[in-house]
């Protein structure tokens, strides 16, 4: 809360501002000599804190100074302590904190239906690895990077965890397109463009954690890629550096039969008995996927404190399985969602992730009121930035968090009418029907345009690409 000096009161409160009626039972809060000026109020019907506990405020508003709420409250009573440079929202909108994506490979977006309807290990083997081995540099980064972030802001995702390679490529582009990420540097155990072996991986998260661990938007994190690509050695020397640094990890998971049958095969332990025995496990960590999970494993990942990334559409495309979501939940893990890569989604919505999810689990515990809506908004928002260690910045609106703020539009055939705003959202909303976006403070998708940069300009360059990719298949 912002202290002022006096609140001046009275059964009438008349402002003189043209136009203006009378104020009954109105106040003036003053600093100084002054009405506090802030640089955004936005409302709308209703407002959507997801802070624990509490209800959808009607006729809600958030007052915004700097990159920082300041105000939560009826928008009456922030209206009138607060002067602002603009307002948005308004009358038919709803206002709720950005959705998160705990788990994608966003520069893969390039590679979006360049191979579908395959097992995973085919798909990634035979088609995605040689992709990359081909394509992956700087360059394929930084462009693919802006189309992601693109989609992802106007389908209200204002932050996301990735993991893949270049990510200073990367982070630069997230930065000039003013979006939040959580960038994963991918370790692995075998050769790529980005490094010749083990320790070059590692040195490359090294210097990212040090060029970019003070910056506002971007936090880097440490991705040994899985158990079936990585040493007990390699993610051991990865969760040191994570330590050192103080930095989130992330990894995928037992996200196929096929793992756990190998890494059994191998270490004579199912993939999170595994990690669990070498000490790896810790609070610090997302694991995406978590699909085959014994009952012992959940209790482990519980223990831990280790979050989940459920994938639920790139988990059934690829026909890897269904996560025991609610079985997690009943345990305590934090779960939230995860698009994966647009490669084997194949968008990055995470709209359609809740959608899917709450539907699916009613059927798979054959119980309609398991995994309910207001749970699932949750996942994708307050679940998603506690996870990630940003619990106390984002995922809900609250005075003093970061202002990542979403507005979507309540006036569409498919959302009217309407009983309840929580069901709504997670059944019948579409990302098409988000219409305002702020990160940190700063308004960059309004009336659905993206402000930050041409969006043609964008779509343009990953034409070029995809020419380019065609053009190399067919020598």
């Amino acid at each position: 809360m912002i202290d002022v000096d006096y609140i001046i009161h009275g059964d009438y409160l008349l402002t003189m501002t043209e136009g203006e009626d009378p104020i009954v039972d109105g106040a003036v809060a003053v600093a100084g000599n002054k009405i506090i000026d802030v640089d955004y109020i936005i409302h709308g019907d209703y407002l959507l804190t997801m802070t624990e506990g509490e209800d959808p405020i009607v006729d809600g508003a958030v007052a915004v100074a700097g990159n920082k709420i300041i105000e939560v409250g009826t928008y009456p009573l922030v209206a009138e302590k607060y002067r602002p440079a603009k307002t948005l929202g308004g009358r038919g909108k709803v206002v709720f904190p950005g959705l998160i994506n705990t788990h994608t490979h966003a520069a893969m977006v390039y590679f979006r239906g360049m191979a579908d309807d395959l097992p995973l290990k085919s798909w990634l083997e035979g088609y995605i690895w040689p992709a990359e081995g081909t394509w992956l540099s700087a360059e394929f980064i930084s462009d693919a990077v802006g189309l992601a972030c693109l989609e992802m802001l106007l389908a209200g995702i204002t932050t996301y965890n990735d993991m893949y390679f270049f990510e200073d490529s990367a982070a630069r582009v997230v930065k000039d397109m003013s979006m939040r990420a959580v960038l994963g540097c991918g370790v692995l155990d075998f050769p790529s463009a980005s490094a010749k072996d083990t320790q070059g991986y590692l040195d490359n998260a090294e210097r990212f954690a040090k060029d970019w661990q003070r910056d506002p938007l971007i936090t880097p994190c440490v991705a040994p890629h899985a158990p079936y690509t990585c040493s007990p050695d390699t993610f051991m020397k990865a969760k040191a550096l994570a330590q050192r640094y103080d930095l989130p990890l992330h990894t995928h998971l037992s996200e196929t039969q096929h793992e756990v049958q190998e890494i059994i095969a191998k270490y004579g332990k199912r993939p999170v008995e595994h990690l669990n025995d070498i000490g790896f496990l810790d609070s610090r960590l997302v694991a995406a996927h978590c699909v085959w999970l014994s009952e012992v494993e959940i209790d482990l990942l519980a223990k831990h404190g280790v979050g989940v990334s459920h994938c639920i559409e790139s988990n059934l495309k690829l026909a890897s399985g269904v996560a025991p979501v609610v079985a997690m939940l009943e345990r305590g893990v934090k779960v939230s969602f995860g698009t994966d890569s647009a490669a084997s989604n194949n968008d990055l919505d995470i709209f359609t992730e809740m959608a899917i999810a709450a539907r699916l689990h009613k059927t798979m515990c054959n119980n309609p009121t398991v995994l309910n809506a207001r749970q699932a908004l949750t996942m994708a928002t307050r679940l998603g930035g506690e996870q990630l260690g940003l619990g106390g910045k984002v995922g809900s609106l609250k005075v003093g968090h970061l202002a990542d703020v979403v507005v979507a539009d309540l006036n569409k055939p498919h959302l009217t009418p309407f009983y309840d705003i929580y069901s709504l959202i997670v059944y019948s909303m579409r990302a098409s029907d988000v219409d305002t976006v702020m990160v940190n403070g700063k308004v960059v998708v309004q009336s659905r345009k993206f402000l930050m940069r041409d969006e043609a300009a964008i779509l343009d360059k990953a034409h070029w690409w995809k020419n380019k990719i065609l053009q190399k298949q067919h020598e």
